[in-house]
């Protein structure tokens, strides 16, 4: 008689099972938190007697606070909580900064009494426990944002890393695709659906939809926490930016070596790098070997003090981040034009909207057209476009990145001529 039973095999964690979570989670969260953005200046406005400027500067904050912290909270997560944590944290924290605004519309006192909007001298502006009230809704809600945006697709990308599958690139190039794709689908919803709910139904149904949408996102994405592959932090790429900077200011009076001889410089064993380039040459001094014994810690494996001496891969990777930050910057006054929502809103609300008699578009919802612009697009473009340049030509026919973000920009300026027209 076989006194051993079989221990039935522990399956392996990560996998595709992991990822309708994962998206789920992140489409929740963008349908939720992108529904509350369009028409929140009108909301300011009529329930808090705030006046277009004030509302406006508000909101502004709100949203440079929501696009700046999730670099914070990729650093958190490489360095410190890992990217689970991460994305647990942020999503329980938008869950309560969308709560507290659910609150604002749902209890009167919350927030000024009602008026006369026409008549300003009769409205009473609200009080400091209740402006503390709705700006701590708005900063819970971005510290949430800091910790699901940055880390979802990166998160997501480790369930399906090294898996035992020949065509895991596919895998990971498929789910991508599908990331992408509900990305695009959840602000469409947010730009229709919410934007319905909150004309049609009030602040506080309008409110308290995208809250129950949060909470299904935190559901699921702890629905499926004993399946998903759980990395350790590692040093975060901006601390491994940072030593390059302190050791190359360190070194600035130190000469360069006038001959490329690899053994002056610092690299990985292994590396492909085994010398830096010679632009931004300025940086190349943070992986100067100057003192072997002292600089290289015995196992020959790590720097000694990784704050005065990096590898040529750091300084490498921080200079191609230099070189791509003037493409960046072209974005800044694109982002200025295309992320205004509260004159544009209130501009729509002055039209007729009216496309049937009885259908009219919602004011907060004219950001669709971009999204929709977008869409089209890119569909043309890889569906039409390259094919018959491709076909005319003879050969494959591409617009380059630089090209076409030339052409983005271009147009948008024609975009904001049209805009001050109007």
């Amino acid at each position: 008689m076989n006194t051993h039973q079989d221990v039935p095999a522990k399956r392996p964690k990560g996998g595709l099972v992991t990822i309708p979570f994962i998206i789920a989670n992140e489409a929740l969260e963008k349908v939720a938190s992108w529904g509350l953005v369009p028409n929140m200046i009108m909301y300011l406005m009529l329930e808090y007697h705030l006046g277009l400027a004030e509302g406006a500067n508000i909101l502004f904050y709100w949203l440079a606070a929501t696009h700046f912290m999730p670099l914070f909270g990729a650093f958190l997560a490489d360095s410190y909580l890992g990217r689970f944590l991460t994305i647990a944290l942020g999503s329980i924290a938008s869950l309560l900064g969308m709560l507290l605004l659910c609150l604002t519309a749902m209890i009167p006192e919350a927030r000024p009494p009602p008026c006369n909007p026409f008549a300003t001298h009769s409205c009473k502006s609200p009080t400091s426990a209740q402006m503390t009230l709705l700006i701590s809704s708005f900063a819970i809600m971005s510290i949430g944002a800091g910790g699901t945006r940055p880390c979802s697709l990166v998160f997501g990308a480790d369930q399906l890393e090294k898996r035992d599958n020949p065509q895991s690139q596919r895998v990971l190039r498929s789910f991508f695709g599908w990331y992408y794709a509900s990305a695009a689908l959840s602000i469409l919803i947010a730009f229709t659906g919410i934007v319905y709910i909150q004309d049609h139904l009030g602040w506080k149904v309008g409110f308290g939809v995208p809250t129950i949408l949060m909470f299904l996102s935190a559901f699921f994405f702890f629905l499926a926490s004993p399946l998903y592959v759980m990395k350790k932090p590692s040093k975060s790429i901006f601390t491994s930016f940072l030593q390059v900077l302190v050791a190359a200011y360190r070194k600035r009076k130190f000469p360069l070596p006038h001959t490329d001889l690899s053994y002056k410089w610092y690299y990985q064993k292994g590396s492909k790098l085994v010398l830096p380039t010679n632009k931004l040459w300025f940086l190349n001094r943070a992986c100067i070997i100057r003192n072997t014994g002292r600089e290289i810690a015995p196992n020959a494996s790590a720097a000694s003090d990784p704050w005065n001496f990096c590898t040529i891969e750091q300084v490498e990777e921080l200079k191609a981040l230099i070189k791509v930050l003037p493409l960046w910057s072209t974005g800044i006054m694109v982002s200025i034009s295309t992320t205004q929502s509260s004159f544009p809103l209130l501009q729509a609300k002055s039209m007729n909207r009216h496309i049937t008699s009885s259908f009219k578009v919602p004011a907060a919802s004219f950001g669709l057209f971009s999204i929709v612009a977008l869409i089209v697009w890119v569909a043309l473009y890889y569906r039409v476009i390259v094919p018959l340049a491709s076909k005319i030509k003879g050969k494959p026919m591409w617009l380059g990145a630089k090209q076409r973000m030339g052409i983005g920009v271009f147009l948008s300026c024609l975009a904001m001529v049209v805009s001050a027209n109007v």
